[in-house]
């Protein structure tokens, strides 16, 4: 509801209008959320990542929009993702360095046009951080291996974790397995490791 404030202004009452500002959360985005210290991941407010990579050559191997997402922390449209109703066996990896991050058998239908993982491959595949972006808290979770923005971390997943990994297609890349054998957790081949790391 408007809410209504008077000033005086030379002397005559001015009506203030002020509107309400429109909420920029998703439907399943909650304010509530703890910080990403209390999720139980890896949580860095400020990350050197293991290896790195040339803009020039991701801008040459990603997508418009696969750049966007892993390195301006750009959103992919609901339901227009790749893997949103994706159901092979195997193993979801990250786009910019096949690092494994899921396994098939935690994605579940969250209803949010998103890919939605209930757990992860490994306790370290992932980073998160606090998102303060658009005026409400989110978590942030980027690969731990080269930084790359992923997606947002929730609480509203399925038992046991009750986690909601909300993960962008762009960001992703899907593995088979191959004679029973997970992927390794090897970087692309362009990667540079980084002795030097930077913040980010």
């Amino acid at each position: 509801m408007a809410l209504f404030l008077f000033r005086r202004m030379a002397r005559v009452a001015t009506p203030l209008l002020l509107w309400p500002r429109p909420c920029m959360a998703p439907p399943l985005c909650y304010p509530s959320l703890p910080s990403a210290a209390l999720i139980g991941a890896s949580c860095r407010t400020k990350k050197t990542w293991p290896v790195t990579f040339n803009p020039d050559d991701l801008r040459k191997r990603l997508t418009p929009l696969q750049y966007h997402v892993t390195q301006e922390r750009g959103t992919e449209g609901a339901f227009r993702g790749e893997f949103t109703d994706h159901k092979d066996e195997g193993v979801y990896t990250c786009v910019v360095c096949h690092a494994p991050l899921f396994k098939s058998g935690t994605k579940f239908d969250s209803g949010s046009g998103w890919p939605s993982f209930s757990d992860l491959l490994k306790e370290d595949s992932v980073s998160v951080s606090d998102d303060f972006s658009y005026g409400m808290h989110r978590v942030e979770v980027t690969c731990n291996q080269c930084g790359s923005h992923l997606g947002h971390l929730f609480d509203d997943g399925p038992r046991p974790t009750r986690k909601r990994y909300c993960i962008n297609s762009a960001s992703l890349a899907f593995q088979k397995p191959m004679d029973g054998q997970e992927p390794k957790d090897s970087p692309a081949s362009d990667a540079t490791p980084s002795s030097s790391k930077s913040d980010l």
